[in-house]
């Protein structure tokens, strides 16, 4: 149920999609009795979409999630493992063209081969099937055997996991896949605007991970800068507010312990 709901009424909350809501609402208005109403909601969507476009709101949305943990520290040995979180791949789309298709996360497997070339002893495991809220047989994993190997990592060392559909899942099902053992570390790779919700479920699901944030969408340099392209706001406001909104979501049903957990919790 909570997978359902996080796919209908969750996406339906996205400021793009609320905003582009309220517009549409606007202007159906118009053609009744309520069109003053109607000119105002249409007003608001428009100056809101550019606010989020234009403005730095969503640098200042996604910065503290980037920021919550620290780049990985090398100087503190090798790690037994790496886990991979999906989202680098489009596996629709791959299986459309029948070739494998990055996505805007393509980040997180850059730097996992880089980690594989520099501990070639440790295991590494991908997670990832499918966010689709009606499944289908095309799985993020399955394409990524073949841009490891490109990228220098033999097929032999990824160990894949095909069937979560979230991050609840990707922590839950590759614990019980890898079974780490007392003693182990492992690194968790995901981009670092996700690092906080993804550390806060697998510390409930009992597997510790040490947090290795790559994929960052905007620096405390520029945090006060506007955007020249609209859109790019617009997916920075997004995906902020997906985080948020996800911690809220499952600090309040109980799935993490913490509303916003960081690096220094026990």
């Amino acid at each position: 149920m909570f997978f359902i709901l996080s796919k209908t009424i969750g996406t339906m909350l996205m400021p793009i999609n609320l905003l582009l809501g309220i517009g549409v609402l606007g202007a159906m208005l118009l053609l009744t009795r309520w069109a003053t109403l109607g000119r105002r909601l249409l007003a608001a969507s428009v100056l809101l979409l550019a606010l989020c476009g234009f403005s730095p709101i969503g640098k200042l949305l996604i910065l503290p999630l980037e920021q919550r943990f620290p780049p990985w520290d090398a100087s503190r040995g090798a790690p037994n493992g790496i886990v991979v979180l999906g989202g680098a791949i489009d596996p629709d789309l791959s299986a459309d063209r029948g070739r494998t298709v990055m996505d805007r996360s393509a980040d997180r497997m850059i730097a996992a081969a880089e980690l594989a070339r520099q501990y070639p002893n440790a295991r590494i495991v991908y997670t990832g099937g499918s966010g689709n809220l009606i499944s289908n047989d095309a799985k993020e994993a399955d394409y990524t055997l073949s841009v490891f190997e490109g990228l220098g990592v033999a097929r032999e060392r990824v160990t894949l996991e095909r069937l979560s559909r979230n991050t609840i899942e990707n922590a839950q099902f590759v614990k019980a896949m890898v079974r780490p053992k007392e003693g182990e570390r492992w690194l968790l790779v995901t981009s670092a605007f996700h690092m906080p919700r993804s550390i806060g479920l697998f510390r409930r699901a009992g597997f510790k991970v040490e947090a290795c944030p790559v994929d960052w969408r905007a620096s405390p340099a520029s945090a006060l800068s506007f955007s020249s392209v609209a859109v790019h706001g617009l997916e920075r406001t997004d995906v902020a507010m997906r985080e948020w909104i996800g911690l809220a979501a499952y600090w309040l049903t109980g799935k993490i312990d913490h509303f916003f957990p960081g690096p220094d919790e026990k």
